[in-house]
């Protein structure tokens, strides 16, 4: 393992990556509270509401809780050395190269698989103003657009990411607070049937038992792919040290608020028994209250839930491949900055092989976003897995004298990312077992014996790579 030969200074000392630190405080900690609200709580909550009933609420306070414990334990890891290829790094450090080159392209290949669920959802959206323009279009068009942004520079991508994180914050809030208004003024065609009761009336909290409720996890984990992102920005953050723990610690209150609260207040309103797979519950239960054009202006913020989560998925991707060229684990080309800054190669690519939802759109609509969750969340899991056993390893280091302790400790120290990891171990056979979810573990199969000759060619050209760690030499700039 490489974690011993790491020194005091390594810790300390963060490399320069070459990327602009063009991502302001505002700006970090509006990608974090976005990063919490994607197109797993507006589109999927649906399927999972239908599933699991009004029990549906604690599987996302759960995994919100074990999501806490991951992000303390990345802000940890973060604080002892910020660099925007984090997981991978932290896992090629402390676990061998081996696992950062794993890590690193299975990062990329959820947030591959997320952009086309993302542009699915998106398509789906346009579907409520416009039913005759086909699915694929739409994707086409949102692929081709948010393409653009992510090449001109990171602060536009960083002030698109706010705007578009700003309109899902304030209208969840919104819809909150005129749903609380619904059930204590009883306005609208709602009001008469809106009781907090509808919580436990309809067949209780557990209306199809507690198994059908936790075989919903895997859903609801994938509602929380990207609170992780923020680790990604490490790199280009102004200021990392401060702005990184508030993004962190103010994770329990946005889940609290726009998971737990929004759907208690949704739930509340609207009995859970009329809300289906293939439908946004924001969209229906605001339908259902009447108001005029409500309908239309949540499906307007589920769309840019959408899209938000796209354009962070582009981002992600080419830092991501950046991060595998630097350590010789991905073809040099993609390595290259252009003259603004942004690794242009990288994202195209990544773009080139999110146009494959277009395609899914295109020949099983009816499908394509169950697909692509499934895959994206198997990808989360792993990536998720890999920081909490750097985590632990880091601890371990740490104790024993030969790293400097983090300057943001998480708290229960390894303990609660044992918890996490056992959680995220208890999913993966949940998934296994989920008929509509496993196909998922056949792509994942694939997948590995992908990596695994991935790996064989690599060493094969270049022995030294599997005993050296995460060293990142100056690159390339172009343009």
């Amino acid at each position: 393992m490489t974690s011993a030969k790491v020194t005091d200074a390594k810790a300390t000392d963060a490399p320069e990556e070459g990327y602009e630190r063009g991502l302001g405080s505002r700006q970090v900690q509006m990608i974090a509270i976005g990063g919490a609200i994607g197109v797993g709580l507006f589109m999927g909550a649906g399927a999972n509401i239908e599933k699991a009933g009004p029990s549906i609420i604690l599987m996302y306070a759960l995994a919100g809780v074990v999501i806490f414990f991951i992000m303390r334990a990345l802000g940890e890891l973060l604080l002892y050395r910020p660099v925007s290829g984090s997981f991978a790094e932290y896992a090629r450090e402390f676990l061998g190269p081996f696992f950062g080159f794993v890590t690193g392209w299975t990062y990329w290949l959820m947030w591959v698989v997320t952009g086309m669920a993302e542009l699915t959802a998106a398509a789906i959206y346009i579907h409520f103003w416009f039913p005759e323009i086909p699915q694929w279009v739409s994707a086409l068009v949102f692929l081709v657009v948010l393409f653009g942004v992510n090449l001109i520079s990171v602060k536009i991508f960083g002030e698109v990411e706010f705007w578009f994180s700003m309109i899902k914050v304030t209208a969840i809030i919104g819809m909150i607070v005129i749903g609380l208004g619904v059930l204590t003024l009883g306005f609208s065609d709602a009001g008469d049937t809106a009781t907090v009761s509808n919580l436990w009336s309809h067949g209780g909290i557990f209306p199809n038992g507690i198994g059908s409720s936790l075989m919903t996890l895997q859903g609801v984990m994938f509602a929380y792919l990207a609170v992780e992102l923020v680790g990604v920005t490490a790199g280009e953050s102004e200021n990392p040290e401060k702005t990184l723990p508030k993004a962190i610690n103010t994770l329990p209150w946005r889940i609290i608020v726009f998971y737990v609260g929004a759907l208690l207040v949704i739930l509340s309103v609207v009995k859970w028994t009329e809300f289906s797979a293939g439908e946004s519950p924001f969209v229906h239960a605001f339908g259902k209250i009447g108001i005029p054009l409500a309908a239309g202006i949540v499906n307007f913020v589920v769309l840019t839930a959408a899209l938000s989560s796209c354009n962070s998925g582009m981002y992600s991707t080419g830092r991501m491949l950046r991060d595998l060229a630097s350590n010789s684990e991905a073809p040099q080309a993609f390595g290259r900055l252009t003259a603004r800054k942004t690794p242009a190669v990288g994202i195209a690519v990544s773009v080139a092989l999110m146009g494959i939802g277009v395609v899914l759109n295109y020949v099983v609509p009816e499908k394509a976003f169950q697909y692509v969750t499934s895959v994206a969340t198997a990808a989360g899991i792993w990536t998720w897995m890999m920081i909490l056993v750097s985590h632990i390893r880091y601890r371990a280091a740490v104790e024993a004298g030969r790293l400097r302790a983090s300057s943001f400790p998480a708290p229960g120290g390894a303990l609660f990312s044992w918890v996490a990891l056992l959680f995220l171990i208890g999913v993966t056979f949940m998934i296994a077992y989920d008929k509509d979810a496993r196909i998922c573990l056949y792509v994942a199969a694939g997948w590995a014996v992908a990596l695994g000759v991935g790996w064989a060619v690599l060493k094969s050209r270049n022995p030294q790579i599997a005993a050296r760690g995460g060293d990142e030499p100056e690159l390339e700039k172009v343009g």
